[in-house]
């Protein structure tokens, strides 16, 4: 095609020059940047020709710049960089004010009237009076004038004073913010209310503390007025950046001046980032280090004298403005209490602030910051309208609760337009089903008794490209500047510019013509085109929409937020075409009230841009053609002015802008207003006095070297301005974004469109400038970089129809913008953009197999382009009118296409270049209309059916010859009907089923047998208005319509009652919608395009022998490899995603239903465990609990025998299973490579945490903690077992240690030294030395080797090599020799030697190798497997150099693309290799070739071991089978002719999991198999036995806790176990589990020590669906299950006496229950919000503490905060005794979430509580109820946000330093951290130690001399002595104290009241 026809092509990424011949245009920058060297004297003249000035403002232009006219005024120079902050070096750690500015001199301060220094005889110093009656006349102020500034940046403020009695005195601050304003803070005991505005706050000064201050309106009357006669010193701390914060929702800058007003006494202003405690002591600060966690004494010049014997707080007043950990607002700054305790400070908790009537009404109203309040559950509300869906995407909101929809709903007016949230909607007499969005879906089981389509929802929105719909004026910036929000169409977008992620704000029925921000992008109004206008309010951070209200305008045009959210004003017009304003007062909707309307007024003038006023609520500006007015709410009428503009009266007004910055000798109204019109002009309009203060014109850019003639020529169209403090931007008509200097002397950088450019807008931290096109381009220019970012691209009008083409996952569309564009569908970027001048393209199509676009035209023509080569490969000519059909057959052999006049014509495809085979008239409707589906091809490519020749039949031919085969005359089939009905659209159900789909007029579809035509059955009615498009999923079992701009998917066979779900978002009918080929997707266009990802579950596979499929995933982050896939009926997913139990991701490759996140059991472990007798128990309400199964175990012959059956089935059919496990190794790409289809590499398991960089072991024999025992075993390991039965050498690993066992004994040795998980061993022939390989430590460039002695088990060496992870290690046969393997990412074989352990060889090899041996025969020769091969290597040896020489051999072709996954010797030179399809084949050593192969497994084989003439093999199916293998040497002299019906299997063993390492004796007649289902198993063939020899929690170990006579233990994980252990035998006495839930937490049951097997023993357990049941261990059944939480479940506990459970969930509330009845007794929220970490009980002395009740108990939450409590169970009492908050910096980088904060009670001293956490120091912290109460003076070791005690007593620090010495008592030094500086403490898990009462030394007294195994590093803080009786390991009495769950080490510690001597570590590893 040449350039004749009209068609442009633009290529966006990397095309070849010249499409067609015409030149194409890349896009790798498509926006020219301008301004490289701007210079101020060049271009811009004032009115009197001269020049602005010199110097250059930065970079500038190259190619001349735009001139100015009127250049006034306004000086420059500079670049435009974001605004400096103050220094404030120089003012740390604390500035006295009064001596920095000597006050004394009157310099630099000002004072006026009765103002003095006088000298107090009690303060011993100098104080200034200031006295009068009229505060204004007499005051003190700093600086003396008002264009200074004090410039200090200190966060708190001390004022030093004494309000003269019966006096009163006002104190005025002026502080300026980030934003560039001032705002005055005041603080009088005049003020009796508190008053706000956007630029004043004014506080009442209250005196003395009432009962009662805080809610009793009396008493807080009382407390007003002037100050008493008795009235004290004060010591005022003013919080300025939280003042500024909680009312104001700004950001604070700097203290800009301060005025003291009469009457007052000072002493001294100070500033400091410090918090100054007057109560403590320079001495008592350095013993607990205060200064670290931001505390520090009252330095001298501003402390007050304190006589001895006395205290500061009798004396003086200390109050802190907001309090300390204060999140609400409060209306007065007063003191609460007389006095604080002894140490501690004073809490100032004022009332929170009320907003009167009169505030109210005045409009000068602030944001609210109020915490969310808890919606009330209720169930959901029926409407009959279409419900509001809220889609969920990548970082979309979550979807609103029943409850919640339903009190959203009541809170807003209903209207025509608003469309309620409800969950079912009618639909011409179908229940439809819309839910919001939710991560949780329940997986679809069809059967007749479901009701409705599962999963719901089962479409997800996850993209949308487009942009506008209405207008493209609208883009926004976030208050972050990480995003921008937008609409296109009916639904607002916000955009993440880094990631690209999109979330949704649906609920529109119509396109967004408007949007608008409140000051902090929390609220986000909307506006609806249309003659149902409607606006809705949303909450930004949520996504929920709080308000929706009809706006009485037709059609808005305009939004606008005033800064704190509390106004809103639209502008549009009305029913009779008038432009009409409304004012909203949008105060309330925060807190769930109505947005009312202010005022509204009818004007004749036009208005174009309306904004408020951001200095005040009440004024509005506005400015459109000839005119720009300014408005004012005023007694609730809405009036305005105009502006007089002189000559300049008929211009056209389009935008408008405040200045930034604020001067502080201005008003805040005296602000300039900028205005731009069409014609260039920018008026400068006074706005106090309304007039225009100057007139530029911007001109368009000169040429070089030719000066502008004609000044009077037409300037720059300006369509959108926008101001920062520091230059100014501005869009226009030609396609430019400009950004000028405030002067707008020069361009300072420029950027060309290709469309006019619509808005811009500066972000907040003016960095960057967006920009909207009317193209419909979104995107923003990088002021920094000088680079353009293009966002999105999108069409100008409607898509008509889109093709996508799998292979090379491309997207094409055509739209009535006449332009194609071909999408990329993983990033869904532009990537060619074809325009024709003169058609308008309506049909394409991708070929099938081929890189071949094809595209109908509405001239008839039909063309097709190779997109490989660039270039139009034929156009055909058959077609005269417009294309109305365009397709591909499925195989692409055929082209068909269709145009209006009925031709049909038929193409060859075979060739790259089509050509015409057939052409037929009048075979195709005419009035059928146009669609892109018109013509529709069969999936075997055999039929093509069409509507036609009329529209009243539907006509199906043969695809190869278009013959006619069948016609079927719609109209005819419904005999009941009036009316004829017509066909509309056509589809094709999947070849098996032989069946077409019609959509009618009369909204029905007709499924018809495509070979007869007869009517198998029909749905009606489908749409409310005809089905636009239909299509069918691959597997037949969904069907997609689209009608009523809405889609439906329906459940194909119609099983259920509701057989579909409806989606809305579309402003527009939906042209067409289609699934993606990997059906994992779903496409819908019209307005825009709509990108979804179907959710549904897979259809079920037969168990093999399914075509293969090159189907891949087409979207980034979706499931899917490049690999090949083994199924053709491969769908998206396995399982629908459910939200993860644990943030983690699974790793482990062989749990295929855990990879899926379904379910965390495999198949043959839930028929075991929930078949097991007496698995089925009673729950609280009587019903069966059929989830939860008990396994029991018992001990024969030293071996775990398990129940009932061993060596079980496994219940899924052999190639299910193995084709199930194919799938799932299917992983993502590594960063060096693509993981092979082989589960044999190893993948670790996700890390919580690293170790520290620093510390210190204990030195030897001296160790504190001592392991005794490891459970588990790491199935996660690869040939991570080793057995030699010659010696009984047994080793194998759980995380990062090795365990050796004596198999007789059961006693364990402990091998430590890794400090990565273990990925494999191996041991040498003699059995004397054994390696081991780990991953690498971050930080680390490669992982390590160790060596072992087994002797003693001391490491010998230690070795580093491979990059990543060591697949497989193996010794040579004389052990001379040591091989490692790295895994398919490290792809490097290395040769040791074993003498020093050197490395003597290393090759790199080009692709993943799975498995390595030594031949056993020669020390020269080993091989190894890999990709479809096998590699012979050949040591070499030439004195001291080895060399390896490699022979590669291809698998056998017969094999097909395979892996060769595991290797083994055998006998007499014959190799054996296993694949991972399941076939072994057998090799000759000495020819290298394959002789034989037979099938010995339906699923990858892994594992193989070779002894005498039997070979075992394990494999992903769970079996492990034994092979006779003695005919073989036979058949190995056969050469090609063997065959393996001489090979049979013996014996034949299905496990419970994937079998990953294997060691038998040389006979095969026993051995040790490990699975990664975490169990090592003892295998007998003889016998046919298999017994359990270790087994533990296949996941994560989330807590353990003893029983009370210490004889044995409980453990619970995630993989929804709980399982009790004999902690003398270390065996599993019984399991109890239930299945799809994750184990959070359980407890013992408090009980006097009895002997085992009572009636007495329970545990509760804690569950993640919040559900909590109770286990008898007698009886080995569960007895009670409650539901008391709706959210997972984090702490239990039960209370001393047992008769109580109380219980903590992740949203922070704590239930009481009763274990008896199953009832809640009490729910607590005051933990509301944090997830709890512990809970606790103890016992007390019934009036202890003084309040009653015999128990004390704690609460722990993750924000630092614990709650002490006490009770009385029997007469129903709970009272909180205490509340405790803990200090913390803010979290370090790169953390994902912080350890959790844990504390206990001291067993010996239940009044003394220690905590751990995440906090300002490393230690421990120690605090006494007791003191607190007598009101004893402690040191402020840690002090609490929100602390109404005394800080704690006792302080245990810890330090990677050497430990101090026993009788030291100062706190070590702080570790100091790979950087050098201090870091915070992390504490993992906190237990406490008990000692009995006899046993505890007396306070004060020195602590006893270390215990053995005692680290001295306690000292005297830490008084621990053994408890009388100590017997044995740890066999102690006394109660035990739970452990806590794992921290971030790894692993719990579960301490035992035995502290000193007996510690068990239980190692969690999943």
């Amino acid at each position: 095609m040449g350039s004749s026809r009209g068609l442009g092509a633009r290529r966006y990424r990397g095309c070849h020059r010249g499409w067609w011949g015409l030149g194409a245009q890349r896009y790798w920058g498509c926006h020219r940047l301008r301004g490289m060297r701007a210079t101020l004297g060049l271009g811009g003249h004032g009115d009197n020709g001269v020049s602005t000035g010199q110097g250059t403002l930065g970079r500038g232009c190259v190619n001349g710049v735009p001139g100015t006219e009127g250049n006034r005024g306004r000086p420059c120079g500079g670049t435009v960089p974001p605004p400096i902050p103050v220094p404030a070096a120089w003012q740390r750690p604390y500035l006295n004010i009064f001596k920095h500015f000597r006050v004394e001199e009157w310099k630099r301060s000002a004072r006026e009237g009765d103002v003095a220094a006088l000298t107090d005889a009690r303060l011993k110093g100098t104080v200034y009076r200031i006295r009068g009656s009229v505060p204004a006349s007499n005051y003190l102020q700093l600086p003396r004038t008002g264009t200074q500034s004090l410039g200090l940046a200190g966060r708190y403020l001390y004022l030093l004073f004494r309000p003269m009695p019966r006096k009163h005195f006002v104190v005025h601050l002026d502080v300026a913010t980030q934003e560039n304003q001032v705002v005055r803070i005041s603080f009088s005991t005049l003020f009796k209310e508190f008053k706000s505005t956007a630029t004043w706050l004014q506080f009442p000064f209250l005196f003395g503390a009432a009962e009662g201050s805080l809610g009793d309106g009396t008493a807080r009357r009382d407390l007003m007025g002037a100050a008493p006669a008795d009235v004290r010193w004060t010591c005022l701390v003013l919080d300025l950046p939280s003042i500024l914060s909680l009312y104001l929702s700004r950001r604070y800058s700097h203290l800009k001046s301060v005025k003291l007003c009469s009457n007052l006494l000072v002493k001294n202003l100070c500033t400091s980032d410090l918090v100054f405690d007057p109560g403590v002591t320079f001495s008592e600060a350095r013993r607990a280090d205060l200064a670290c966690r931001g505390v520090a004494p009252m330095p001298r010049e501003m402390a007050f004298p304190v006589p001895k014997g006395q205290k500061w707080h009798d004396l003086y007043d200390y109050i802190r403005f907001p309090s300390e950990g204060s999140k609400l607002p409060y209306d007065s700054i007063q003191k609460i209490c007389p006095g604080p305790a002894a140490g501690g400070r004073v809490s100032e908790d004022p009332q929170p602030v009320t907003l009167t009537k009169a505030v109210r009404d005045r409009l000068s109203l602030i944001h609210q910051i109020t915490s969310p309040k808890a919606m009330p559950r209720r169930r959901p509300v029926i409407t009959r309208s279409i419900p509001e869906v809220h889609l969920t995407a990548p970082g979309s909101p979550a979807a609103l609760p029943a409850g919640d929809q339903e009190l959203e709903k009541t809170q807003r007016p209903h209207s025509a337009g608003d469309a309620g949230p409800s969950a079912a909607v009618g639909d011409g007499g179908i229940h439809v089903y819309a839910h919001r969005g939710s991560e949780r879906t329940i997986r679809a089981t069809h059967t007749g008794s479901e009701e409705r389509l599962l999963p719901d929802p089962i479409l997800k929105l996850r993209m949308i490209i487009g942009f506008g719909g209405c207008s493209t004026k609208w883009a926004l910036w976030t208050r972050n500047n990480a995003a921008v929000v937008y609409p296109c169409h009916a639904v607002i977008v916000t955009l993440q510019i880094q990631t690209g992620e999109q979330r949704f704000f649906i609920g529109h029925t119509d396109k967004v013509s408007a949007l608008a921000f409140n000051g902090n992008s929390t609220l986000l109004a909307s506006a609806q085109a249309g003659p149902l206008s409607v606006v809705r309010l949303w909450d930004f951070p949520t996504g929920t929409c709080l308000s929706v209200f009809k706006t009485h305008v037709r059609s808005l045009l305009s939004l606008s937020f005033s800064y704190s959210g509390a106004v809103l004003c639209g502008v549009g017009k009305d029913g009779h075409g008038k432009t009409l304003v409304v004012v909203w007062n949008a105060a309330r909707v925060t807190r769930g009230g109505e947005v009312a309307v202010l005022a509204k007024a009818h004007t004749d003038v036009d208005i174009q841009a309306l904004k408020i006023a951001f200095f005040d609520d009440t004024r509005m500006v506005s400015c459109g053609r000839d005119n720009i007015r300014l408005w004012r709410v005023r007694s609730g009428a809405l009036r305005s002015c105009p502006v007089n503009l002189g000559e300049y009266h008929s211009l056209e007004f389009t935008d408008l802008a405040f200045e930034e910055g604020h001067a502080a000798e201005r008003e805040p109204e005296d602000r300039t207003l900028f205005v731009c019109s069409k014609s260039g002009h920018v008026l400068e309009v006074d706005y106090k006095n309304v007039c225009v203060r100057s007139v530029r014109r911007l001109l368009p850019a000169e040429p070089r070297g030719c000066p502008r003639q004609d000044k009077a020529g037409p300037g720059i169209a300006i369509n959108s301005i926008s101001f920062s403090s520091t230059f100014c931007a501005t869009g226009s008509e030609d396609g430019y974004l400009r950004l000028w200097p405030l002067d707008f002397s020069a361009v300072v950088l420029e950027a060309e469109h290709e469309a006019p450019v619509s808005s811009v807008c500066i972000s907040p931290d003016s960095r960057k400038v967006l920009c909207t096109t009317a193209a419909g381009n979104v995107g923003y220019l990088d002021i920094q970089s000088q680079g353009y970012n293009t966002l999105m691209r999108s069409h100008e009008d409607s898509v008509l129809a889109f093709s996508v083409e799998g292979i090379w996952k491309q997207m094409a569309t055509v739209s009535q913008d006449n332009t194609i564009r071909v999408w990329d569908l993983g990033s869904m970027q532009q990537l060619y953009d074809f325009t024709a001048a003169d058609e308008m393209p309506c049909a394409v199509a991708f070929h099938p197999t081929q890189r071949v676009l094809a595209c109908g035209f509405d001239s008839g023509m039909v063309r097709t382009f190779c997109l490989a080569a660039s270039d139009l490969l034929v156009e055909h000519k058959q077609h005269r009118t417009v294309i109305t059909g365009l397709t591909f057959s499925p195989d692409g052999n055929f082209m068909f296409s269709c145009c209006l006049q009925g031709t049909l014509a038929l193409y060859s495809c075979v060739a790259q270049k089509s050509h015409v085979l057939r052409v037929l008239g009048n075979v195709v409707a005419r009035d059928a209309g146009s669609g892109p589906d018109a013509l529709v091809v069969s999936g075997d490519s055999h039929l093509l059916a069409f509507v036609g020749p009329s529209k009243y039949v539907v006509t199906v031919m043969e695809a190869c010859s278009l013959d006619e085969l069948l016609r079927v005359d719609i109209s005819i089939l419904d005999l009941n009907s009036t009316a004829l009905d017509s066909a509309g659209r056509v589809c094709f159900a999947p070849v098996p089923r032989g069946e077409l789909l019609v959509s009618t007029s009369s909204n029905k579809i007709l499924v018809l047998d495509a070979k007869t035509g007869r009517l198998v059955r029909e749905v009606s009615p489908v749409h409310k208005l005809s089905c636009s498009s239909l299509a069918l999923s691959k597997d037949g079992r969904y069907l997609l319509t689209a009608g009523d701009k809405v889609i439906k998917v329906w459940d194909y066979r119609m099983h259920f009652a509701v057989n579909f779900q409806v989606y809305i978002g579309h402003s527009e009918p939906v042209r067409q919608v289609a699934f993606t080929p990997d059906q994992r997707h779903v496409i819908s266009v019209g307005d825009a395009i709509f990108l979804w990802d179907f959710l549904a579950l897979p259809a079920e596979r037969s168990p093999r022998a399914q075509a293969p499929s090159s189907e891949s995933a087409l979207l980034p982050g979706a499931e899917g490899s490049s690999e090949k896939l083994k199924d053709a009926s491969e769908t998206p997913r396995q399982t629908v995603p459910l939200p993860s139990l644990s943030s983690p991701p699974c790793l482990d490759v062989s749990s295929v239903r855990q990879a899926g996140c379904q379910s965390i059991f495999s198949e043959s472990d839930k028929e075991e465990e929930a078949g097991l007798p007496g698995s089925s128990r009673m729950a609280a309400n009587g019903d069966k609990d059929a989830s939860v199964g008990v396994v029991e175990s018992a001990r024969s012959e030293e071996l775990l025998v398990v129940r009932p059956k061993v060596g079980r089935e496994s219940s899924r059919s052999p190639g299910e299973s193995a084709n199930e496990l194919r799938k799932e190794t299917k992983s993502p790409k590594s960063q060096c490579s693509v993981r092979p289809d082989s589960y044999r590499h190893f993948t670790p398991h996700f890390k919580a945490s690293v170790l520290p960089q620093n510390f210190l072991p204990p030195p030897a024999g001296r160790e504190v903690l001592k392991l005794k025992g490891v459970i588990g075993y790491n199935g996660n390991g690869r040939g991570n077992m080793v057995w030699n039965p010659d010696t009984g050498f047994f080793a194998y690993t759980c995380g990062c240690v090795i365990v050796v066992e004596d198999l007789h004994s059961g006693s364990q040795n402990h091998w430590l030294g890794h400090a990565e998980e273990i990925s494999t061993l191996t041991l040498s022939h003699d059995a004397q030395v054994l390696a081991s390989a780990s991953g690498k430590r971050s930080g680390d460039s490669h992982c390590h080797i160790r060596i072992w002695n087994v002797q003693d088990g001391v490491c010998t060496a230690s070795l580093s090599h491979h990059e990543t992870q060591v697949q497989a290690m193996a010794f040579s046969r004389d052990d001379r020799f040591l091989v490692t393997l790295g895994d398919y990412s490290d792809q490097t074989i290395a040769l040791w030697n074993t003498y020093a352990y050197e490395l003597i060889s290393s090759t790199c090899i080009s692709e993943p190798v799975h498995d390595v041996a030594f031949s056993p025969f020669s020390h020269r020769d080993l091989a190894c497997v890999g990709k479809g091969a096998v590699m012979f290597w050949l040591l070499e040896q030439q004195g001291a150099d080895v060399n390896l020489k490699v022979h590669r051999v291809p698998a056998p072709d017969v094999l097909g693309p395979v892996e060769l996954t595991s290797l083994c010797y055998g006998d007499d030179g014959l190799l054996y290799s296993g694949t991972n399809s399941g076939q072994i084949c057998v090799w000759d050593t000495e020819t290298n070739c394959c002789f034989m192969t037979w099938e010995a497994d339906e699923g990858e084989i892994g594992v193989l071991v070779c002894g005498r003439d039997r070979l075992v093999s394990g494999s992903n199916t769970k079996r492990i089978r034994l092979w006779a293998v003695a005919a073989v040497q036979e058949l190995r002299l056969k050469g090609a002719d063997a065959r393996s019906s001489s090979v049979l299997l013996e014996h034949e063993i299905t496990l419970d999991g994937t079998i990953v390492s294997a060691a038998f004796d040389d006979s095969l007649e026993m051995g040790i198999v490990g699975t990664t289902a975490g169990t090592l198993w003892y295998v007998n063939w003889t016998e046919s036995t298999s017994i359990r020899l270790i087994s533990g929690h296949k996941n994560k170990v989330t807590e353990v806790c003893f029983s009370p006579d210490e004889t044995h233990c409980a453990t619970c994980g995630e993989d929804g176990s709980v399982r009790i252990w004999s902690l003398g035998s270390m065996e599993l006495v019984v399991q109890f589990q239930v299945l799809n839930q994750s184990c959070q937490c359980l407890a013992w049951k408090p009980h006097p020590v009895v002997a085992w097997g009572a009636e007495s023993q329970h545990v509760v357990a804690g569950y993640s669906d919040g559900t909590i049941r109770v286990f008898s261990i007698s009886r080995t059944e569960m007895e009670l299950k409650m539901h008391p939480h709706a959210v997972a479940l984090t702490a239990i506990a039960y209370s001393t006496d047992g008769e109580m459970i109380l219980s903590g969930g992740k949203d922070g509330l704590v239930v009481v229950s009763s274990p008896r009845t199953g009832m809640t007794i009490h729910v607590l929220a005051e933990h509301k919000g944090s997830p709890i970490t512990v809970l606790q009980c103890t016992r007390k002395q019934y009036r202890d503490f003084g309040v009653e009740g015999g128990e004390l108990w704690l609460a722990t939450s993750s924000d630092r905060r614990v709650s002490i409590w006490a009770s009385d169970w029997l007469k129903d009492k709970c009272e909180l005794l205490d509340w405790l908050s803990f200090p913390a910096p803010a979290g370090p980088e790169g953390l994902g979430s912080l350890p959790p904060s844990l504390a206990a009670f001291c067993p010996w001293e239940p009044g003394t509580l220690v905590y751990v956490g995440f906090g300002m120091q490393k230690e421990a912290l120690f605090y006494s109820l007791r003191k607190k109460q007598n009101g004893s003076c402690g040191c402020c070791a840690a002090p609490p946000a929100r602390h109404r005690t005394t800080p704690p007593t006792m302080t245990l620090s810890t330090s990677a330093a050497s430990p101090p010495p026993a009788a030291a008592s100062s706190r070590p030094p702080t570790a100091p951290s790979s950087s050098g500086s201090s870091r915070p403490v992390e504490a993992t898990d906190l237990c406490t130690g008990g000692a009995s009462p006899a046993g505890r030394p007396a306070p004060g007294s020195p602590g006893p001399a270390p215990a053995p195994g005692q680290g001295p590093g306690l000292g005297p803080s830490l008084p621990l002595r053994s408890p009388p009786g100590l017997r044995g390991a740890g066999r102690g009495g006394g109660p035990r104290r739970r452990a806590r769950r794992p921290g971030p080490a790894g692993c719990a510690m579960c301490f035992t009241d035995s502290i000193c001597r007996f510690v068990l570590f239980c190692f969690v590893f999943y």
